[in-house]
């Protein structure tokens, strides 16, 4: 144990923020705050900050908050400098360890100062710069690193990554990862959190309640134990309708009486199971089809340069039907300008693009959102839709999170995100073949958020897209395409795979199985050459022989990582599918039944006998869903394992492709399904 509040109870302005809160931070842990807005998240970084107090409660015992030593504790602050002519380099060395210009902590101190000032996206010759010069984003980064040059026990951090661009956002990932002291962070960047913390903590209706692991497995224990929840909840409600009814019926019978009084007692003693609250975000299951598949070429583009007054790069590409491409690149560097080039909003100022046959497309801007409307969000949508009745406009605007009363809202009363949200279901609901969308997600919670990315993944059409939310691009993108320097590169695997490469192959220009978009089109229309032609090309002939000798053996050690994952993943599909068939499964393994235990017995032996049932409670049938669980647990730790040899076989299969094409000519060679 660090830190820890026992029975804290904190109100501000009369307000209640939590009551009777407990919670620990223990050693160099990392921890993830969460909840919703106003759930008093910031509140609670500035009590463990030293800022705010508790509440004096005469029923706790000592002060409230023990701590195994004492800490430093750090927090990063959101306002201005107090000198704002000083230089960012005086500023930094006001908290220098030691004057002597050669001692080893003030050597140790600059050049931490000067790691810090690059990872966060500075150059050194800003060090020298007025605080004044610099934007308000810029002023909170050097604040954090300030914060960071500290190095207090406990790390306190509200939105780090408001101001960060990606590559400064993935540089305090590791810099944290590997920082040894404990930290909180808040922030909405769910992919930073899934990077950083090693717990979740979420606040929510006062009371904090831990989960283990980073944010993506928060959100899997939640789920589950919301289920849990409901199956007891059910329960109970039939169990307490069941006391009711025998109450009820022989409460007013003279040789019943006494029994009925006993239910009667049972029920109010009885502890009440609280229903869950409903999930806010909605999980599309099925799948969601375009109107017209249109044909398998979607986008074709030919030396392309997209630009306004001059060209920001050039590329050649194929998508093809099916694709879902993130667009990666910085600021500037042509990412909308091609979306708007490649929808036809604006000509390119060279080359050829077209669009393939009955290629119909759902196009999202910066702009869509900016919708004003009189009428309320139902009334908008019908006239959008006019063929669908009320009921069917109600359940598909529910299915995007406007619920109850939220259709009755005016349209221009929405904000922003919650326009940008209308405006998608619009998309969807038209079902077009080609969804080309930049940032999407701006300005929505994350509820909204992990809606749209299960609508995009249920989506069977095309996306090319931009957004710069990185857990937004893992959940969506299946390959991506980064601009960089004027030129377009293709990476054929998942956003995971090209960062994992990227770690790998330092600035990543050596970067293997990142493909540049021109080579990506020859790749594709080789491939598209019919093979019983292909021997007409004798200098490809000669190109296939050798790449088939060279990727054979890692193709077919992929392949076999690959049947396996699926082989293990059915079975694990299966193992639970038949455990949650199961009562065990929602009553937990401490409630033993007599009942469930003879029917057991009976179902084995043949025998009903209720003593035998009884005796063997504990016993065999304890050891039937011990082994039941342990199965599934043992499969899935499985799963974990061949994905991650599927994952290596993918890497190294890449490796290979990449030296054997970049160390020649460039031949046509179809990527395997699944990688």
């Amino acid at each position: 144990m660090l830190y820890q509040i026992i029975d804290g109870t904190l109100s501000l302005g009369g307000h209640l923020v939590f009551s009777h809160l407990n919670f620990e931070l223990r050693g160099k842990e990392k921890v993830a705050l969460t909840g919703r807005n106003g759930a008093g998240k910031t509140s609670l970084l500035r009590l463990i900050a030293g800022e705010l107090s508790l509440d004096r409660d005469d029923h706790r015992e000592g002060p409230g908050i023990r701590m195994s030593r004492q800490l430093t504790i750090g927090m990063l602050r959101q306002q201005a400098f107090e000198d704002m002519d000083s230089t960012v380099e005086q500023e930094i060395l006001k908290n220098i360890p030691s004057t002597e210009p050669y001692d080893r902590e003030r050597f140790d101190y600059e050049r931490e100062y000067d790691i810090l000032f690059t990872g966060l996206g500075f150059a050194r010759e800003d060090k020298r710069r007025c605080l004044r010069e610099f934007s308000g984003g810029q002023q909170t980064r050097i604040a954090l690193l300030c914060l960071l040059l500290q190095r207090p026990d406990i790390l306190l951090l509200d939105e780090p990554t408001n101001h960060l661009d990606m590559e400064a956002a993935q540089w305090l990932e590791g810099y944290l990862r590997r920082y040894d002291r404990a930290a909180i962070v808040v922030s909405h960047d769910r992919f930073f959190l899934d990077q950083v913390a090693e717990a979740v903590w979420e606040l929510e209706g006062g009371r904090i309640t831990r989960y283990p692991g980073n944010y993506t497995a928060y959100r899997q224990e939640k789920r589950k134990r919301a289920q849990l929840g409901q199956k007891a909840w059910e329960r109970q409600r039939q169990e307490i309708h069941r006391l009711e009814q025998v109450i009820e019926r022989f409460k007013h019978k003279p040789t019943k009486a006494s029994f009925a009084r006993a239910k009667k007692k049972q029920l109010e003693r009885m502890e009440r199971v609280e229903l869950p609250p409903k999930e806010e975000a909605h999980l599309f299951m099925g799948e969601i089809t375009p109107a017209v598949p249109g044909s398998k070429l979607i986008y074709e583009a030919e030396h392309l340069k997209p630009g306004y007054d001059r060209p920001l790069l050039e590329l050649s590409l194929r998508i093809r039907r099916g694709q879902k491409i993130g667009l990666l690149g910085p600021n500037g560097g042509g990412k909308s300008t091609f979306l708007k080039t490649v929808v036809g909003q604006i000509p390119a100022l060279a080359g050829k693009g077209r669009l393939g046959n009955q290629i119909t497309i759902g196009y999202f801007d910066q702009h869509s959102a900016g919708i004003r409307s009189e009428k309320s969000v139902l009334e908008h949508f019908k006239e959008r839709f006019p063929a669908l009745t009320d009921k069917e406009a109600r359940s598909v605007l529910g299915a995007y999170l406007f619920r109850g009363r939220e259709v009755s809202r005016r349209v221009s009363d929405l904000s922003g995100g919650e326009k940008a949200r209308l405006v998608l279901a619009e998309l969807l609901e038209s079902r077009p073949n080609f969804l080309v969308l930049d940032e999407p997600t701006n300005h929505m919670d994350i509820p909204a958020k992990e809606t749209l990315e299960s609508a995009f993944r249920a989506y069977t059409g095309t996306i090319l897209f931009v957004s710069h939310d990185r857990y937004f691009i893992r959940q969506v993108a299946r390959s991506v395409l980064i601009f960089e320097n004027g030129q377009a590169f293709y990476y054929p695997f998942g956003y995971e795979h090209y960062l994992e490469r990227m770690a790998r192959g330092g600035d990543g220009r050596g970067m293997a199985a990142r493909i540049q978009a021109e080579d990506q089109a020859l790749v594709d229309s080789l491939r598209a050459v019919p093979k019983a032609e292909r021997h007409r090309l004798r200098e490809i002939s000669t190109e296939e022989a050798y790449e088939d000798w060279r990727l054979r053996p890692v193709r077919e050690r992929m392949e076999e990582a690959g049947e396996r994952l699926e082989r293990l993943i059915k079975k694990r599909e299966g193992l639970l599918a038949e455990w949650m068939a199961g009562r065990e499964f929602w009553e937990g393994e401490e409630e033993q039944g007599q009942d469930e235990a003879g029917e057991a017995e009976k179902g084995r032996d043949g025998v009903g006998e209720a003593e035998k049932g009884q005796d063997e409670a504990g016993g065999d049938i304890s050891h039937e869903r011990k082994g039941r669980r342990e199965e599934y647990e043992e499969v899935a730790d499985k799963v974990e394992k061949a994905w991650r040899q599927w994952h290596e076989a993918c890497v190294e299969w890449g490796d290979v492709w990449t030296e054997v094409n970049f160390g020649g000519e460039i031949s046509g060679l179809s990527r395997p399904e699944g990688c």
